[in-house]
């Protein structure tokens, strides 16, 4: 199991579960947020979580034309 860990002050440490559920991300031209599957995004052989940008289904769309 992956998850998040923050620290939320001085006392307090915030932790959350990584699931199929609770991943997002933003397009990187329209900057709509909209939820992602880690494991398809990450199944390129290159690819990790510092460089990877996901472009929304719009913006896919234009871009194709």
């Amino acid at each position: 199991m992956f998850y998040i860990k923050q620290k939320v002050g001085n006392d307090l440490e915030l932790t959350i579960d990584i699931h199929d559920e609770n991943v997002f991300t933003r397009c990187p031209y329209c900057g709509v947020e909209f939820s992602v599957d880690l494991a398809e995004v990450l199944s390129e052989k290159d690819s990790d979580l510092f460089s990877t940008a996901v472009v929304c289904t719009a913006c896919t769309k234009k871009l194709r034309g």
